[in-house]
């Protein structure tokens, strides 16, 4: 599981990468807004970690650029604040949890392992898909029935793992290349049509719903 940690407290920074390091997480840490969205924009993340109050673009301005850009990754805020607009407008932001400070690091991982719960972000197990396939997305393999298995490549796995954390809803192309492609790295509509093609083919293309003009729909 990769975070992205937003953090200017040098103390405080340093004790929640340690420990997120030592839980088993892929730890990101940044000081400010600015370093942040550019490492948002350049890497892929499961989990936003971001404290409100920190120089140049603030926790809340983050999220909600992020979010404009129809990026879902979830997002805790950890933040000194305790009046209840500020809890407002994280959530009206896209946020999907917070944590105030001072807190106990035991609680930071136990709000983790909630999200990781929410949205199925548990890589080192495989995920039924239907009564016929189950789905490793540590090892990007779909399995069918018969014991059957398809390695399935990078972005597909991508795809496929964003489709399972967002059921019956209807996503749009650019929702979809946004979470899964670096910004410089943005398939063409085509390119995208032919994973989906690929990924039809090894689940079934009645799970994959198109909406024409819009984008796509996962129907387990």
């Amino acid at each position: 599981m990769r975070i992205l940690l937003l953090e200017d407290d040098a103390i405080l920074s340093d004790l929640i990468y340690d420990y997120l390091c030592e839980c088993g997480y892929d730890t990101t840490l940044c000081m400010d807004g600015r370093e942040a969205l550019a490492t948002i924009d350049a890497e892929q993340f499961d989990l936003f970690l971001f404290d409100i109050n920190v120089p140049y673009i603030n926790g809340i301005d983050l999220l909600r650029e992020v979010r404009s850009y129809h990026r879902q990754t979830p997002a805790i805020f950890i933040t000194a604040y305790q009046d209840l607009e500020h809890l407002k407008k994280g959530f009206t932001a896209g946020c999907d949890d917070y944590i105030k400070k001072p807190f106990e690091l035991e609680e930071l991982e136990e709000r983790i392992n909630n999200i990781k719960k929410r949205y199925h972000i548990e890589a080192e197990q495989a995920v039924a898909l239907d009564g016929e396939h189950t789905f490793d997305h540590e090892k990007r393999l779909v399995t069918d029935a018969a014991g059957n298995t398809t390695t399935l490549s990078q972005k597909e796995a991508q795809i496929l793992h964003y489709f399972i954390n967002h059921p019956h809803r209807l996503l749009s192309t650019d929702e979809l290349t946004q979470n899964i492609w670096k910004y410089e790295e943005l398939p063409s509509d085509a390119t995208l049509r032919v994973y989906i093609k690929n990924l039809r083919h090894i689940i079934g293309k009645e799970k994959i719903r198109t909406v024409r003009g819009i984008g796509y729909s996962y129907e387990p």
